[in-house]
């Protein structure tokens, strides 16, 4: 069967001494995009703008280095195994970012910057705003997944299966030739779920915070379902891969956070 997806032959370009990584292009897109959308939304809902680039400056960074913790704490056969090389998990450019990680670090720098001086709305309202944004970015960044051959699923026959060079197929899957692009499954939903949120946040407007709930239950439902599909690495725990169950608690916590809150609201308990 011929592959509707091949696998890009090249995932950087050199310039003289200089070599640009496909990878780190598309976190950079990313980031430009998911800063857009959020200084739009949320100078739309009568916030300063500039808020968001000063906080960018910290939770940005954050968002990186916690993304590659994460990748690398639950992936550590891969770089302190015995045939692991510990340099290469400063190598974002191959590859390996664990988005909770990213959300976890990146939300906190976010929360202490925000908090750090007078703004000019929450930071629930803050959150909210950038949620769809963080959607693009993710399915934006999983474009460098396919630049660099890595996240497929299991072998398939589908008409868009993902042609994998043999180099690159996991130890056992040598024969197969196609597999699930996961990374394209993952990447359309998160599309899917800015699409739905967008039209969520004047539903939901009264109640600041519940977007970016909204956000973690959507991705953690979707990547619930990429995970189970995928073939790479991964620490197990009772037979369930480590992100298969964070995507299951975050989905759970998310859903009931968001219950709770709209119940109290519709009892006035607290004001949103």
């Amino acid at each position: 069967m011929k592959s509707f997806i091949p696998t890009p032959s090249h995932s950087a370009v050199a310039f003289g001494p200089f070599t640009i990584h496909f990878y780190a292009i598309c976190i950079l897109v990313g980031v430009i995009a998911a800063m857009v959308i959020g200084r739009t939304r949320y100078s739309r809902h009568g916030g300063n703008p500039d808020e968001i680039t000063d906080v960018a400056i910290f939770a940005i960074p954050a968002g990186i280095i916690g993304g590659r913790l994460y990748h690398v704490i639950t992936s550590p056969q891969r770089y302190f195994g015995s045939n692991g090389h510990p340099l290469d998990a400063v190598k974002i450019w191959d590859g390996g970012m664990g988005i909770w990680g990213a959300i976890a670090l990146g939300t906190l720098a976010a929360y202490l910057s925000f908090r750090s001086r007078e703004r000019s709305l929450t930071f629930a309202q803050f959150a909210d705003a950038l949620a769809p944004g963080l959607l693009i970015a993710q399915a934006i960044g999983r474009i460098g997944n396919w630049f660099n051959g890595e996240l497929f699923g299991g072998p398939t026959q589908l008409p868009w299966g993902l042609k994998i060079p043999p180099e690159l197929r996991p130890v056992g899957f040598e024969k197969y030739a196609t597999f699930h692009p996961t990374f394209l499954y993952e990447g359309l939903w998160s599309l899917i779920c800015a699409i739905a949120l967008i039209f969520l946040t004047k539903r939901w407007g009264t109640q600041p915070g519940n977007l970016f709930l909204a956000y973690v239950a959507l991705y953690c439902l979707g990547r619930s379902g990429t995970e189970y599909l995928r073939i790479d690495q991964a620490e197990h725990i009772l037979g369930l891969r480590l992100n298969e169950w964070v995507s299951l608690l975050g989905l759970i916590f998310a859903t009931f956070t968001i219950y709770l809150r709209h119940r109290k609201y519709e009892r006035g308990i607290i004001t949103l």
